[in-house]
Formats: structure tokens, sequence, C-alpha cells
């Protein structure tokens, strides 16, 4: 497709004063520069701005506005939706600003809008601290907190963003703000869970808790005949479980490769996999009952790294490969979802797609859903339908799969879903932000009337703020 261009001499201005990198669609840069961890997405931006500190990205945003350009912002670019990068926008990214630092004595932990998960475990591990994240270390900080952030950890500590104790924030008006119990109390309510509609988020500030560096690790894989069955001791078990206790049940399908046996290549299961956030010993008696619902396939249960944890996904997401995922929340596991659960993953065209169904409740329960923006906080399970294949030949096929199971699945559904695992393929807000949407619009319009941050879980600026 034709780039809207911004000319020359334009792009050159920005260039004045600009310590970072800037690439327009004539360097030899610019195709790398717009490739996400999505390969579907296929974007053209009409510039990409890479500063290396504030004051590079208050000049790109100032930039965008005054030549009527959206902002698109790229932290991990590992967003499935592909919102890193838009067709003729200015994408702000955050690539090279990926610095964690750690104050162990405060257990705070500063982290830059660029940084993974990886980044931020890599320094907190030295402390004995953890910073509550994802389960894949590749995935950026920035688009996890903002919507929300779902980790091995969320049943003891809660959701990413209820860690977050301040941001600095660069707005649409390209003025920087710190944002905080304390200071813009309504930009800090609506940084956690609505999304990047409010500015670029250059640093975080989380809180931190001890864990490690040693946990214990559940991972029991069953006969897929075996699915309805195990998915109903499985929430019966975890929603008895100490907090301690994140677990999933887990439809799936066993790679090629190690942890798996060459017998069992191939095989479709259902796996309890979740981890326990606490001293060793107690993990192992507490997963216990979650490695006995059937006769297993395979158990790697054991004591590992917290760090080896949180990275031993990674391989399983490959940046370029296909990605279209959709979710549900589901206020119980009756008979006939359970039924259609299993139903489904035994038609998934692609064996690579997963379907994790993860537990909530605990922690995430604690918190009043107008405390946050992050607003659906009862639901007691997130069914999460992941579509991942590589040939874009079977595109249509794979996409088919998942929007057919998201509609079999909406009788079942509180109506809401997951910022963070929706495609934005719709006109419509559909998010997590319950009864806060309205609030939400509010504080839009205080801080970006005009909705050039709107490459998201767009929120649009109310009318009458």
């Amino acid at each position: 497709m034709a780039i809207d261009t911004i000319e020359e001499g334009k792009a050159e201005a920005l260039e004045t004063g600009f310590r970072g990198t800037i690439l327009t669609p004539d360097d030899p840069e610019y195709d790398g520069a717009r490739e996400v961890w999505n390969g579907m997405i296929d974007e053209r931006p009409a510039l990409v701005a890479r500063p290396t500190g504030v004051t590079d990205v208050r000049a790109a945003v100032a930039f965008a506005r005054e030549h009527g350009r959206s902002v698109a912002v790229r932290g991990g670019g590992h967003g499935v939706a592909g919102t890193a990068v838009a067709d003729d926008s200015v994408v702000v990214d955050l690539s090279g600003m990926t610095g964690v630092l750690v104050d162990p004595d405060e257990g705070v932990a500063q982290v830059q809008g660029g940084a993974t998960w990886g980044d931020v475990d890599h320094e907190t591990r030295s402390f004995g601290l953890v910073v509550p994240g994802g389960v894949v270390s590749t995935t950026g900080v920035a688009g996890l907190t903002l919507g929300g952030g779902y980790g091995w950890t969320r049943r003891l500590w809660g959701l990413t963003c209820d860690s977050l104790r301040a941001a600095e924030v660069v707005t649409a008006d390209g003025e920087v703000r710190r944002a905080s119990a304390d200071e813009n109390e309504d930009l800090f309510w609506a940084l956690r869970g609505g999304g990047g509609n409010f500015g670029v988020v250059t640093c975080f500030e989380f809180d931190c808790h001890e864990l490690g560096p040693e946990v214990y690790f559940l991972g029991t894989f069953y006969p897929l005949d075996d699915a309805e069955d195990v998915i109903r001791q499985w929430h019966e078990l975890v929603d008895d479980a100490p907090r301690e206790v994140t677990a999933d049940a887990v439809l799936w399908t066993a790679p090629d490769h190690a942890p798996f046996p060459e017998e069992l290549h191939g095989t479709p299961f259902v796996a309890t996999m979740g981890m326990y956030a606490g001293p060793v010993e107690d993990g192992e008696e507490a997963m216990a009952p979650l490695r006995e619902l059937a006769t297993p396939l395979l158990d790697i249960s054991d004591p590992m790294p917290y760090v080896a944890v949180q990275s031993m996904l990674d391989e399983y997401f490959p940046s370029g490969d296909r990605y279209y995922w959709k979710s549900h929340y589901l206020p119980d596991l009756n008979e006939d979802a359970v039924r259609t659960i299993t139903e489904y993953a035994r038609r998934r065209p692609s064996a690579r797609s997963i379907i994790p169904i993860r537990s909530r409740g605990g922690a995430i329960a604690d918190v009043d859903p107008e405390a946050t923006a992050f607003g659906e906080r009862s639901a007691p399970v997130l069914l999460s339908i992941d579509g991942t294949w590589a040939d874009p030949a079977e595109d249509e096929a794979n996409v088919e799969w998942v929007q057919s199971f998201w509609d079999a699945m909406q009788p079942h559904s509180t109506g809401e879903e997951y910022a963070n695992f929706a495609m934005f393929d719709a006109e419509e807000e559909r998010a997590s932000f319950g009864g806060n949407a309205e609030r939400l619009r509010e504080v839009k319009a205080r801080y970006d009337p005009e909705n050039i941050f709107r490459h998201n879980a767009n929120v649009r600026p109310s009318e009458t703020a």
C-alpha cells in the first residue's frame, strides 16, 4: 500500500537535537524497524523514531501532534494485536530504553519503557526479588502492565498493574508527568489496566516481592481424552488452593522436542501447569493433588530457578510466526462450557495452537474493581484462545477456528475480554474495563483529547469532559 509520507524537510526538522535514530520509508533499516513479534502484522508507518531518552520521546510526540499524525508506541513489540506499528503513524520505538534499576532496601524497581520481563528478572534475581510479570520473558513490560498483566504469581500478588506504584509519562501535549497515588491520580488510575491510551510511559516504578531463587513448578500432562474430568477437578482444587498456588489447565499438543519423549511427539494433551510462589517444600505438597487428576502421560513437576520458569515458554512463541488470539472471562466452568472447550481443542487446525484456562481469584479479586482501570476482577477464569501457526497459507483456517471458538463460548462469557489478548478487529471497545469505561473516557479527554494514542484497546475521549 502507498505510505502517506512526511515531507523530507519536515522529517529533518525532528532530527535537530534528536539523539536517537529516525527512520523513514527510504531508509534501509525501515522494513526491519516495522517488523513486530506477530508475523501477521504488515503496517507501514510514516516514520519510526528510536529515542534514547525522555527528551527524544517528547520531541517525537510533539512532532506527531504538529503534523497531524497518530502515535504508535513500541515497548517490547510483543503485543498480539501488533499495535506497536500502524500505517501512516509516527512510531515511538523504545527498544533503546531498556534500563532496570533495583533498590533492594526500598524493594522498588525502576524500569524503562522498552524493557522486557527478561530484563527485569535478570536484575531483580540478584536481590532475591521479583516483580510480578508475564510468563514469556520476551514480553514487553509496558504493554503487559498497561493492559493488566497475568503471571505465575497473580493469585498471591495480583496483576502486574497492581504492583505499579508510579509511572513517568509523556502525554499528548509533549509534557512529562509523574503519575502515582499522590500525583496526577486520575492518570495513575487509568494506567493500571487502561492500556496505552494516555501517553508514552518512559519509566515504570514497581513494588518488588521476595521470592526464590528456586520455586516449585507444576507440569503434569494428561491424555486429551481425560480433559473434561481433569478440567473440572482442576477448577475445584485451584478454587480452594493456597494463594501461593497459581495453576492453569492448558490444552495443547506435545512438540517434537524435549522435555517431551519421542513417543509423545504430536500427542494432544491437557496439562496442569503452574508455580508455587513460596518455599519449594511447601509447593511440592500444595501442588500434589494437581498431579493426580488422571494417569499422566508425563510429569515434569520439579523445583527450578524462578528465572527458568519465566523463560521456559519462550521457544514456543517465536518472533515472526502467525498469531491470532481472543479471550473470554467465564463466571463459571459449567458442563457445557467444558465440553465446548474440549471439542474445539480436538478441532485445532494447527497443533501449535494453545488453549490456556487461567485461574484467577486470590489477590486479583481483593482489589475493588473501581480502584484501577482494570475492572474485571470477579470472574474466576480467563479462557484464552491462542491461534498459533507459521505458514501464511494457513491464515484463513486458523483465524476461522479462533473466531468460531470465541463465538461458541459467548453464551458462557461475562461479555468482556482481556485487552492484551484481543485483536482489535472490531470498532467497539472490547476490553476488561467493566464499569470503568466512562471514567476512562473522561481521563482520555484530559490527557489525549485528539486521540493521537489510538492504536490500542482504544478509549475514545469523552465529549463532555
